[in-house]
């Protein structure tokens, strides 16, 4: 059943992404970055009407704080030239009273493709070393399922886990214009270092009791080359999906708190943060509720499914 919710959800994500996509800063599309601050803050609607009057095209105006506290907006746009910086600059502080630009970036299309590249490769680069590491972590563990399983289980319950926030700053793009920049990437990463630290807790105790409840048997074999050498099998005094079981009830409490005063420290940052990291927030609350049902709801039942379609295999091929 938990395996379908997830199934249903990853498929229903991936629709929304492909359907609407993200909506791309500048930080990987190029573009130009302009932050204005006011002693008393204009209306925005006043200031769109002097901006569509520029032909800057498609562009984005946010409301944000700065440093200071004062409060003001960011225009995200195309690239400008010189003669648009400073006319768009006018524009933004013809109106209102105390107002200063604080900020103006511009990237080119090309840096914006480094960034998309290599953001793309942190991810992936993040998910190998996590596989290799739980594979060692978890060698001496090899039955039912071998260490590489832990591993493969592990990545697949990331993947639900960086889907789903995909999707709500697809949603989030699409109807309220919020842009996906590298603090995007960040909260992604920050998701797959939370999800797979819960994950690894609750595998963990499931390798404890699995050392705790198995028997050791050794017997000696003569090899192909004539040499003796000895063998170790186990056998386990528990079903394997009833160890399972225990050791998420030994450590659900602990991921339920866990979550919460994340939860608690995200929705802190949403709500009294700035507008800059609101998204950051949004994306990072929507990871760890993701993260939270695939380390206990996801990761678990595929291991059980995997251990027993092995013991499955091992029947039929012995019978």
């Amino acid at each position: 059943m938990f395996l379908a919710i997830a199934i249903a959800v990853v498929l229903g994500a991936m629709i929304i992404i492909a359907k609407f996509g993200l909506n791309l800063g500048i930080d990987f599309t190029g573009g130009a970055l302009t932050e204005v601050a006011y002693d008393t803050v204009p209306e925005k609607q006043l200031l769109a009407e002097r901006l569509d009057t520029q032909g800057l095209g498609k562009y984005s105006l946010r409301e944000t704080q700065d440093e200071s506290g004062r409060d003001g907006f960011i225009l995200r746009t195309r690239d400008l030239s010189e003669d648009e910086r400073i006319a768009v600059s006018q524009s933004l502080t013809s109106v209102g009273e105390g107002s200063s630009i604080t900020r103006f970036t511009s990237i080119g299309p090309v840096i914006g493709q480094e960034l998309k590249d290599k953001a793309v490769w942190a991810i992936v680069g993040v998910s190998l070393i996590i596989i290799i590491y739980v594979a060692f972590a978890f060698a001496g563990v090899s039955y039912p399922v071998g260490s590489w399983v832990y591993g493969g289980i592990t990545i697949l319950a990331l993947l639900h886990d960086v889907i789903v926030p995909t999707a709500v700053m697809a949603l989030l793009g699409y109807f309220f214009g919020f842009e996906a920049d590298v603090l995007f990437v960040m909260a992604l990463l920050a998701v797959l270092g939370y999800s797979v630290n819960d994950t690894i807790v609750v595998f963990d105790r499931v390798r404890e009791n699995l050392v705790k409840w198995r028997q050791e048997k050794k017997t000696k074999v003569i090899g192909t080359d004539g040499m003796e050498r000895e063998e170790i099998s186990y056998t386990l005094q528990k079903p394997f999906s009833e160890i399972v079981g225990v050791s998420v009830s030994q450590t659900l409490m602990r991921s339920i708190n866990t979550s919460i005063t994340t939860l608690l420290a995200l929705g802190a940052l949403y709500f009294f943060g700035g507008e800059v990291t609101q998204t950051f927030a949004l994306v990072l609350i929507a990871g760890v509720l993701a993260g939270t049902y695939s380390s206990v709801c996801i990761a678990n039942p595929l291991l059980v499914y995997v251990a027993e379609r092995k013991a499955s295999k091992t029947e039929k091929s012995e019978s």
